[in-house]
């Protein structure tokens, strides 16, 4: 039994739970050449794969023909944002439904994206079925398309969100679970994905640099030069992860949003507004990068820690989560955190892709 309690995590029973399916294709020159301008293809793009998606029963997507990335986010109200590099999509899955298309009819778009989002209750527990209504739809989509070669890049991206002060806040009621990697998740449900597909698992915690935190390091953090204020604090989170075992991990404080990929697919590279931060998970190097500006503070420090293959077991990443919530903490416990009256939000990621 102890070794079962091992690689299970207890996490708020209240946690939210997320899908979403992000499937991309890069058209060529000929792909345009069917119609008689950019507006009419995307409108016509928009029209099958809306009709489809009212067949399937899939009833929040976007399709998405401005080379933006699109962010997923939890909210109450739904809503969308667009800055220069990214579309921001809040939503709440339980209630929030729709079909939008976002593109600009002067711009030739490089990839056209389709952002498919799960919609309901139990997320986990139906999320082989929302991806085989997906590949439904795509296939579908493929048939009435002018061009029969089209082939999309999936990315089923899964994620829990839970504060790792609920307990602090009075909220003791937990669940116990295994996080089970998706791909036997899948096929155990009758969902079959191909042999030939890259797997990723990884955390993200978010710490805002509050007054507390400034008046804590102010021997460390004048104006205009921040380094020694972020060096300690990335040693601490270094120096825990160490500890753990936990080899690729990094810390970005500069401003930008961290997005994490994998090397055999993605270099890392940064624009104004995105951090990408590739790791090769199945390595047994460490992996370790430290972003920030030491002339500016920034409003956020932003911390992420990659799963291994190692740290993959038939049991699931409990005991992987286990370190990585030690972890959290350690830094936590480096900083003026009142945990009755502050949030540590914890994401833990779980993302499958391949070609299809």
């Amino acid at each position: 039994m102890a070794s079962m309690n091992l690689h299970r995590v207890y996490i708020p029973s209240h946690a939210r739970n997320n899908q979403y399916i992000l499937a991309e294709f890069k058209p060529e020159d000929s792909f345009y050449r069917y119609f008689d301008n950019l507006g009419a293809c995307y409108d016509r793009v928009a029209r099958q794969l809306f009709a489809l998606c009212d067949e399937f029963e899939l009833h929040n997507v976007h399709l998405i023909a401005n080379d933006k990335l699109p962010v997923v986010r939890f909210h109450e109200e739904p809503y969308t944002m667009q800055t220069e590099k990214q579309m921001l999509f809040f939503y709440n899955p339980r209630y929030h439904e729709a079909h939008k298309s976002y593109f600009d009819e002067t711009w030739k778009a490089r990839k056209i994206r389709i952002l498919f989002l799960a919609t309901g209750e139990e997320l986990r527990a139906q999320a082989a079925n929302f991806h085989a209504r997906v590949r439904k739809v795509l296939a579908e989509l493929k048939s009435v398309l002018p061009e029969s070669n089209i082939q999309f890049r999936l990315r089923d991206h899964q994620h829990l969100t839970y504060d790792l002060f609920a307990k602090a806040k009075g909220n003791k009621e937990s669940y116990g679970y295994k996080l089970r990697a998706l791909y036997p998740r899948y096929q155990a449900r009758g969902c079959v994905l191909p042999e030939n597909h890259s797997e990723m698992t990884y955390v993200t915690f978010s710490i805002p640099v509050t007054r507390a935190i400034k008046m804590h390091f102010n021997t460390l953090a004048s104006d205009g030069d921040y380094g020694q204020f972020y060096n300690q604090i990335a040693d601490t989170f270094l120096g825990s992860c160490a500890g753990r075992n936990l080899d690729l991990c990094a810390m970005v404080a500069d401003g930008k949003l961290p997005i994490v990929r994998s090397s055999k697919f993605d270099k890392s590279d940064s624009n104004r507004e995105l951090q990408k931060l590739s790791f090769d998970v199945t390595s047994a190097e460490k992996q370790v990068s430290v972003i920030f500006n030491e002339k500016k503070l920034a409003e956020m420090m932003h911390f992420v820690v990659v799963a291994k293959t190692t740290d993959k077991h038939d049991m699931g990443y409990g005991k992987f989560m286990n370190n990585v919530e030690a972890t959290i903490r350690d830094v936590a416990a480096k900083l003026p955190i009142v945990p009755e009256k502050q949030d540590i939000n914890v994401r833990f990621y779980q993302h499958i892709s391949y070609d299809y």
